[in-house]
C-alpha cells in the first residue's frame, strides 16, 4: 500500500545518516590513532639507533 501523499522516509533516513557518519568516524579515529602509535615506534627506532 502506498503512503499518502506528502508523507516521506525521514526518520529512517536520518538514522542510517547518523549511523553511517558514526561508522565513518571511528574509522577516522582508528586510523589517526594508528598513525600516532606508528610514529611513536619509528621515532624509538631512530632513537635507538
Amino acid at each position: 500500500m502506498p503512503k499518502p501523499k506528502g508523507q516521506k522516509n525521514t526518520k529512517n533516513k536520518a538514522k542510517h545518516s547518523k549511523l553511517m557518519a558514526k561508522k565513518i568516524n571511528k574509522k577516522k579515529k582508528e586510523a589517526a590513532t594508528r598513525k600516532e602509535r606508528l610514529k611513536e615506534i619509528v621515532k624509538k627506532n631512530i632513537q635507538k639507533e
